[in-house]
């Protein structure tokens, strides 16, 4: 066998493989990225808003790094839509304590 891998490992150099990207990511590590639980991860999952897949017969969750990119996207652009939709304003702040 005569592959750049093989003779990385049989000549002793360093094998490259740590710099490829990882593609798939586990729930824990969506939630350490969202600083977020696991459940709420797994929920998010569960009702369809964060595309995964699941794996073997264990059933372990993956989560494609370009598809929790592409959540975050959408979840600005819903935050930008609230935002738009429901200005904040001081006067309206100050009514509302009054108001309690």
């Amino acid at each position: 066998m005569d592959t750049p891998r093989h003779r990385a490992v049989t000549e002793g150099e360093k094998c490259h493989t740590a710099r490829v990207p990882r593609r798939f990511l586990t729930l824990a590590d969506v939630a350490e990225t969202l600083n977020v639980s696991a459940s709420q991860v797994y929920a998010l999952v569960r009702n369809g808003e964060l595309p995964a897949i699941k794996l073997g017969g264990r059933g372990q969750w993956r989560v494609e790094e370009a598809a929790l990119d592409s959540f975050i996207a959408e979840r600005y652009a819903a935050t930008e839509r609230f935002i738009a939709d429901h200005p904040f304003s001081r006067d309206a702040s100050a009514a509302d304590s009054a108001d309690a």
